[in-house]
């Protein structure tokens, strides 16, 4: 089953993230030094991500064959991209200086 929710109320209660954009000039000369190339799935990225513990009743979608939340970022979430572009740069700023990953 998958679960197709419209969370219009929640994304409009949502206190907005906000995340910098590189400059693309920036990014290009990074690149431009670059020996090697790859890149990453990150199709089910937001997956990966755990909701705060609490919030997982605000994702609440009742059907006919129960109740279900989320206990993961779903896609839905007008701060799903802030949150996971955040916790990448997270992850990765220790390894800044070793390689740029571009997404």
């Amino acid at each position: 089953m998958r679960m197709c929710e419209y969370y219009r109320a929640l994304n409009k209660a949502t206190i907005k993230n906000k995340y910098s954009v590189p400059l693309v000039q920036h990014l290009m000369d990074r690149l431009s030094k670059a020996c090697w190339f790859t890149k990453l799935d990150l199709r089910t990225c937001y997956w990966q991500v755990r909701i705060a513990e609490g919030d997982e009743p605000k994702t609440r979608c009742v059907t006919r064959y129960g109740s279900y939340e989320f206990l993961v970022m779903p896609f839905v979430l007008i701060i799903s991209p802030t949150v996971f572009c955040n916790l990448m740069d997270d992850v990765m700023f220790d390894y800044l200086n070793d390689f740029l990953l571009s997404m």
